[in-house]
């Protein structure tokens, strides 16, 4: 089985030794977040003891630039090293790849927004909220006046800075409207706690609220300017990583937290199921064919969805390394892929759930919230199938994008 010991990480970069290690550091936290995932789970935010660990093992900045002490992996490190930290616990998996990946996106931005927060204190952690239409923005001099509600900042909390994205509406009409990325400071925006949820409940993704604040034009960015390619931030990080179209691969940065607690659920119940006997007429559950085809059949979702994942991931960044830039139609695959791809997981999990009985209702069991968790997952907007598959028949079919990110 794919468990964590074992888990097929066949393809480049594996054979990285830096990248290695860093997947093995990830796996030794796995069984403390196990332990934990009750106190996660009440706290509704990660445990300090969560982050200091994720802290020590350098998994926040596996995507930051070596300029600054960061790794600088590939960007399928946030599917890997969220596959193996969700086996523990998602919520803590679901954090670890917001917060990190926000370093990444931080190397796109103008070298003044990188300077200003990285040279303060190069492990600070970025929290965020790209619902765009919950800001409004307009364009005054130096920069943007800003207001807003956003929700869903998942580990604000534990985050110095936020990422918010906004509408930035023109006075001439005709020049339409824009999408762009804020970058603001804890000190300037309120947090309100709202985080009481069935799934993801460790992740305190609370509320942020903005009457109305200046934000300096180096501290934003452009939608457009992430959409793959040169960005402001090319001339102080030149790798591909920070040339990928941030948009058509947001999928994947939360794509392993429903792989990996996917792959905790079927590992679960092989374990309980291998020396699991009826109540009714004691016959081993593990003889029955019933329970080795739902094995296989979920076993087979996962993998299936683990390799979506990781091949959409090295063929972008191979892509990046060459200067390709991916059109439409090929952002329209990310997007679907990475949705096909969590459906699976989540599949998977439901499939488990329901042959395991009454067993799953113990609120003592990992099943339960891993159920909770696989389905809090499937809902984010970037799981969507229906809106992501729709978008990318529109554009297979000749008609333009809906989505306005790509």
């Amino acid at each position: 089985m794919g468990g964590v010991g074992d888990m097929p990480y066949a393809s480049p970069p594996a054979d990285d030794p830096a990248y290695a290690a860093v997947i093995d550091r990830a796996r030794v936290l796995v069984p403390r977040l196990r332990e934990r995932a009750s106190r996660t789970e009440e706290l509704r935010r990660l445990p300090p003891e969560t982050e200091r660990d994720l802290h020590d093992a350098g998994l926040f900045r596996i995507m930051q630039p070596k300029r600054v002490g960061g790794s600088e992996l590939d960007y399928v490190a946030l599917v890997d090293c969220s596959d193996v930290l969700a086996q523990g616990d998602a919520s803590v998996a679901w954090n670890f790849a917001n917060l990190a990946s926000h370093h990444w996106m931080l190397g796109m931005f103008d070298r003044r927004a990188q300077d200003l927060i990285w040279s303060s204190n190069a492990d600070t952690l970025i929290a965020s909220s790209f619902i765009f239409p919950s800001g409004r923005a307009r364009k005054v001099d130096g920069g943007y006046l800003l207001q807003g509600h956003w929700p869903f900042s998942s580990g604000v909390g534990s985050s110095e800075w936020n990422m918010l994205g906004g509408v930035v509406a023109s006075d001439d009409e005709a020049d339409g409207i824009e999408y762009r990325i804020f970058l603001l400071h804890k000190k300037d925006y309120k947090v309100t706690d709202t985080w009481n949820a069935s799934g993801l409940r460790g992740t305190g993704s609370n509320d942020v609220e903005v009457a109305e604040i200046f934000v300096a034009e180096p501290m934003t960015v452009a939608v457009g300017d992430l959409a793959g390619g040169s960005t402001p931030g090319s001339a102080a990080n030149p790798n591909p990583l920070y040339a990928l179209p941030v948009f058509s691969l947001f999928p994947y940065v939360l794509s392993g937290a429903g792989l990996g607690n996917a792959q905790a659920c079927l590992d679960d119940y092989i374990d309980i199921t291998r020396h699991r006997a009826s109540t009714y007429n004691r016959a081993k559950l593990g003889d029955f064919q019933s329970t080795q085809i739902k094995i296989a059949e979920a076993s087979a979702k996962i993998d299936a969805a683990r390799l979506i994942m990781r091949s959409r991931c090295l063929e972008a960044m191979a892509g990046a390394r060459s200067g390709h830039i991916p059109d439409m139609a090929e952002k329209t695959r990310l997007r679907r892929d990475g949705a096909y791809s969590v459906n699976l997981c989540t599949e998977a999990v439901s499939l488990l759930s329901s042959a395991s009985g009454a067993r799953g209702l113990f609120t003592t069991g990992a099943l339960q919230r891993q159920f909770r968790d696989a389905h809090a997952i499937n809902s984010h907007l970037a799981f969507n199938f229906d809106a992501a598959g729709t978008n990318y028949g529109r554009v297979a079919l000749g008609l333009p994008s809906e989505n306005l990110t790509l």
